[in-house]
């Protein structure tokens, strides 16, 4: 029985030397645009936003999401291609107008980020050539 104390006695001292987590630096995260457009959903999320409110008006007792999700997953495994075509018109529809209005979300970031590095860099080119300029006419 002593090899068993030994042992638990050699793993706390090794929990103590790792620090057990303690310590430890977390990795942050670069913090989210609130100005971003948010991705567009799928044809089964376009799909299951009507579901819902159909399954709701037919089970108005249920409360279980979970019973939702499996009952609306089972109905679009069974649908046609025919059947999903509009729910897949309709996502498409959505995604070009996510990419049109990302598009103009880049642009706007771009715009912000050269004029702040133009006013940097105008400043120092404006105090460098001046410089050049005085060192210039000291030669002279």
């Amino acid at each position: 029985m002593p090899k068993v104390k030994a042992d638990a006695k050699a793993a706390d001292n090794r929990l103590k030397r790792k620090g057990a987590g303690a310590g430890r630096k977390q990795s942050k995260k670069a913090a989210k645009d609130p100005n971003k457009p948010k991705r567009p959903p799928s044809a089964f999320f376009v799909f299951m936003s009507e579901f819902r409110e159909q399954f709701k008006k037919e089970h108005p007792n249920n409360k279980s999401v979970a019973v939702v999700g499996k009952a609306g997953g089972d109905k679009w495994k069974s649908l046609s291609d025919a059947e999903k075509a509009p729910f897949i018109a309709r996502a498409e529809k959505k995604k070009e107008e996510y990419e049109k209005s990302i598009l103009a979300y880049n642009k706007k970031l771009e715009g912000k980020n050269s004029e702040e590095e133009e006013s940097d860099k105008s400043k120092s080119e404006v105090n460098d050539e001046e410089e050049d300029e005085e060192d210039d006419e000291d030669d002279e």
